[in-house]
């Protein structure tokens, strides 16, 4: 079971891909219904009135049991079982059918690293528990299971505020990074051009959020990214964050375009129906403090460990923006009430009732 609700495949160190969305391991039942009918008798004129069985209710899901924990496999002194669960409510309370139990917090022969074990189901499903094993690192803020993630009671708040104090790529958006977006995109990607209806739809219903664009050229597999990612800094120097988004779409529109042979005339296109002169935002791209900027987003991206595009981070939360969107949303309302953050529909009921009357 994954800890975390991106993905990345095996052997590349940065992928452009098609984000899967969390599992939620619901198994879905259906039921058909049957009618039985009597036939007429022959001398009847017409026939007799369908006879409907009814069906008996489906019995229901059997109740789950966890193993009784044993006591004697809380070796480890840190974290604490308290801690643990919290870190998995954190990680997965927004699935109301999934439970789980700590079963063990073990010392290891490495000084300070505990490892710990969980069962875990899923409420209506067939098949019985099952367990997840991860290590805890001395810090107490890391895990280390396929790979190193964050750990604790709030395990996003770190990466939170790295992003409200170092994401500073074009911006749209409420102003307060109460609610803040960000997204590490690249303009070759055809998963990440994709992504752009989501993120517009979560904007439309988020309104109080602010969305960050941050630079991630994945130069390993896209030869013209790189080049696009400098084109976007320059445009919005000159033309600014409105301007910016305008290339951006057109970028993603003409993605076709950006191949060795046609990339300077896509580019320079997209520069021009942004209203930025094509000629001084082709010479800008080209300059060391350019190369820096988009350096700098690509270095933001590898300190958070961030190896895929799309990625997009909702205060600190890293989720996939290829899945169902109704799966995007639930995770995000509940990354709110962990943040303690009202939802749109709460903001504008407060605004529109105004200022409450003092009390008597």
């Amino acid at each position: 079971m994954q800890l975390r609700t991106s993905t990345r495949t095996a052997g590349l160190a940065v992928v452009c891909f098609a984000a899967i969305s969390p599992t939620f391991l619901l198994a879905q039942a259906t039921t058909g219904t049957s009618q039985a009918r009597q036939s007429a008798p022959a001398a009847q004129a017409s026939p007799a009135a369908p006879v409907i069985t009814p069906l008996a209710p489906p019995p229901p899901p059997p109740p789950i049991t966890l193993p009784t924990p044993n006591p004697a496999n809380f070796t480890a002194t840190s974290p604490t079982a308290e801690t643990v669960n919290a870190f998995l409510k954190a990680s997965w309370g927004f699935d109301p059918n999934r439970v789980w139990q700590v079963e063990a917090i073990l010392k290891t022969t490495v000084p300070g690293l505990s490892k710990v074990v969980v069962a875990v189901a899923e409420k209506g499903a067939p098949q019985g528990p099952g367990n997840l094993q991860f290590f805890v690192l001395p810090d107490g803020k890391h895990l280390v299971a396929d790979d190193v993630l964050p750990f604790g009671s709030n395990p996003f708040e770190e990466t939170r505020k790295t992003l409200a104090a170092r994401a500073d790529g074009p911006s749209r958006g409420a102003a307060g990074k109460d609610l803040l977006f960000v997204e590490f995109s690249d303009f070759q990607c055809p998963h990440c051009k994709d992504a752009q209806a989501t993120v517009d739809k979560l904007l439309q219903e988020y309104p109080n959020a602010r969305f960050v664009y941050e630079n991630m050229p994945l130069v390993q597999i896209h030869t013209e990214a790189y080049k696009a990612a400098s084109y976007s800094v320059c445009v919005d120097k000159v033309a600014g964050d409105a301007g910016f988004f305008k290339f951006a779409t057109e970028v993603f529109a003409n993605q076709p375009g950006l191949t060795p042979a046609a990339s300077d005339k896509t580019l320079r296109d997209a520069a021009t129906k942004a209203g930025a002169d094509a000629d001084k935002v082709a010479a800008c791209s080209a300059t060391a403090a350019t190369k820096a900027a988009v350096d700098a987003s690509m270095k933001l991206a590898t300190d958070l460990g961030v190896v895929s595009t799309p990625t997009l981070y909702v205060n600190g939360r890293a989720l996939p923006l290829g899945g169902p969107y109704e799966q995007l949303k639930t995770v995000i309302a509940y990354q709110l009430t962990l943040d303690g953050v009202r939802a749109p529909e709460a903001a504008s009921a407060s605004a529109s009732a105004g200022p409450s009357s003092p009390s008597q």
